[in-house]
């Protein structure tokens, strides 16, 4: 097969991969309502929350701590290798949740622990396929190559939110069929068409560092995810010894994770490439953004399904399908600007493109915080519009930078730690934001709640008591497109006491918007000065990447040389590489 005609093959099924294992990321989120009640499981009922977050949060875990590793065996047994078995894995995954015997707790955890195996097959995907393309592509055409992958895997989190909401309508198990055919397509696709064309590096495996770090990112990211859980008498868990314990002993098994790093001779993290400044100011503003993202994601769910959609009449049922649709812009944003940024970046560099898109995106977060609650849609979608072209700008220059300023034996590494920083990031986001927003929420909600439940006849004890429950409960109820006032009252039987006219005026959709309108552009307000500092932190960190210079390697592909790319290696760092023994493509 010509090396032209295979490059188009690589980003062909590479795309496909990626898009299928971002998308469902998401695609449960909007979908968790017809899920939970497929299996007959109230995920508001004391106790049950757990399974909710982590129906969300263990597929994003597992991506986050499983791709340096699975990105270094490729280095080590061939990305194409590795990238085929994540499609398999991936697809005999999807099946399996499909399948679901079992309702209740039961079917749950089956639900919990398929998506751990599924997001490990997404990781072989994510952690390979950037590497896959550094290798096929010549660095004339790779910003381009690397921008359309990467503009796939970000427009597939949002567009798991409208396939998610679109398919529950249909079956729940929808949700996960659809992996199915694709997954067979993709896998005798890629078995049948993808060869290792890089250069592989033998080694032992790092189990030392290996352990260390998903035992450390594991127990940082649970503890997180505990953390946006009421803890006694607190709205939220940052004070629960378990959550103080995993927060300490993860930071100390990272620690230990760097020291082991240091002195191995072949560490699974290569700390030496943060030597090179493009990678280091890349994967710095990689990781940031990605926290922005993530709690701009959350929120602006939250935000359309809580407040806005029921305030115009839109039944809190249908909220999570049309909330997915209202979104659509800031998909649209990604996929116009993702391509044409990796295109012109590939003449003239990363640099300004990604710096400049940040730019963009740091805006529309301040004025998204300029909106009124009950905002005009043009104006909203304008700004996601902005959003998502300013991401786009950034994301694909930026991954291009990232994978061409690493020698070409380390890119499967460069591509695991760049997809760590990226799915760390969503991860980290919905700790910090939601724990931004409830604590926002926490100060003023409830005397808004409490004030308002007594104008309609609830006594003023039960209005006090429900007034002053977790208002992550709240949230969560409003993410599942539930009423969130008879989620808060139906336990209390105040409802079956009061007049049919209160009942209808307290589970109205425009009840709990009135209410909450004020408490929640309070915690927005926190939430989008937060997302904006993060996106200014990370363009001048992108500024600081430099100017273009000499070329690492041109990889594989076209073999030629092409312009300039963002920073190469230290001395230090090319003289390492020419140090190593490097065993020739095989597959």
């Amino acid at each position: 097969m010509a090396a032209v005609e295979y490059k188009w093959i690589a980003l062909s099924n590479t795309t496909l991969g990626t898009l299928m294992a971002t998308l469902d990321a998401s695609i449960v989120i909007i979908a968790m309502p017809a899920i939970f009640r497929g299996i007959h499981l109230d995920p508001l009922a004391a106790g049950n929350i757990t399974y909710l977050l982590w129906m969300v949060l263990g597929y994003l875990l597992v991506s986050a701590v499983m791709v340096v590793s699975l990105g270094r065996l490729g280095d080590i047994f061939g990305r194409v290798r590795m990238y085929n078995l994540g499609f398999l894995i991936f697809s005999l995954a999807s099946l399996a949740l499909s399948l679901d015997p079992f309702t209740g707790h039961a079917g749950a955890l089956w639900l919990i622990l398929l998506r751990v195996v599924q997001a490990i097959g997404g990781s072989m995907l994510t952690a390979n396929s950037a590497a896959i393309l550094t290798d096929a592509f010549p660095i004339e055409q790779r910003g381009m190559a690397l921008g359309v992958n990467q503009i796939a895997a970000l427009a597939g989190q949002f567009l798991g939110l409208l396939a998610g909401g679109l398919l529950a309508v249909v079956d729940w198990r929808a949700v996960f069929w659809v992996n199915v055919p694709i997954g067979i397509v993709g896998t005798l696709w890629s078995y049948r068409s993808l060869r290792d064309s890089g250069v592989r590096h033998r080694a032992r495996i790092d189990w030392a560092g290996n352990v260390t770090f998903t035992l450390g990112v594991g127990l940082l990211l649970a503890a997180i995810t505990h953390g946006i859980q009421p803890y006694r008498d607190h709205p939220t868990g940052w004070t629960s010894p378990i959550v103080v314990g995993g927060l300490a002993l993860g930071v100390g098994l990272l620690i230990a994770f760097v020291v082991i790093e240091s002195r191995i001779a072949e560490p699974m993290f290569r700390l030496g490439l943060f030597r090179i400044r493009a990678f280091a100011a890349g994967s710095l503003a990689a990781l940031l953004v990605a926290v922005g993202r993530g709690g701009l994601q959350f929120m602006l769910i939250i935000w359309l399904q809580g407040v806005w959609l029921p305030s115009r009449g839109y039944a809190f049922d249908d909220t999570p399908l049309w909330a997915g649709i209202f979104l659509l812009p800031l998909t649209a944003g990604f996929l116009v600007a993702g391509p044409v940024s990796g295109y012109l970046s590939d003449r003239y560099g990363a640099r300004w493109f990604a710096t400049g898109g940040l730019v963009l995106v740091a805006g529309a977060f301040l004025g998204l915080l300029a909106l009124p609650v009950d905002f005009a849609y043009p104006e909203f979608a304008a700004l996601l519009l902005v959003s998502g072209i300013g991401q786009g700008l950034f994301s694909a220059p930026n991954t291009s930078a990232i994978m061409s300023s690493v020698p070409p034996e380390d890119r499967g590494a460069a591509s695991g730690m760049r997809s760590t920083f990226q799915n760390s990031g969503t991860a980290l986001s919905i700790g910090v934001f939601f724990s931004l927003m409830t604590a926002g929420l926490a100060h003023s909600l409830p005397s808004a709640l409490s004030s308002g439940l007594q104008a309609h006849g609830v006594p003023a004890d039960t209005a006090t008591s429900v007034a002053h429950l977790p208002p992550v409960s709240t949230l969560f109820a409003a993410f599942l497109g539930s009423n969130p006032v008879h989620h808060l009252l139906a336990p209390t039987g105040v409802l079956n006491t009061l007049s049919a006219h209160d009942v209808a005026a307290l589970t109205s959709t425009s009840f709990f918007p009135d209410v909450i309108a004020g408490p929640f552009h309070h915690g927005l307000t926190v939430v989008f000065v937060t997302a904006a500092a993060l996106a200014a932190i990370a363009a001048l960190a992108s500024l600081a990447r430099g100017p273009r210079r000499g070329v690492v390697g041109s990889g594989g592909g076209g073999g030629g040389v092409g312009p300039p790319e963002e920073d190469g290696p230290t001395p230090v760092d090319a003289a390492t590489t020419q140090s190593r023994q490097p065993v020739g493509p095989s597959d």
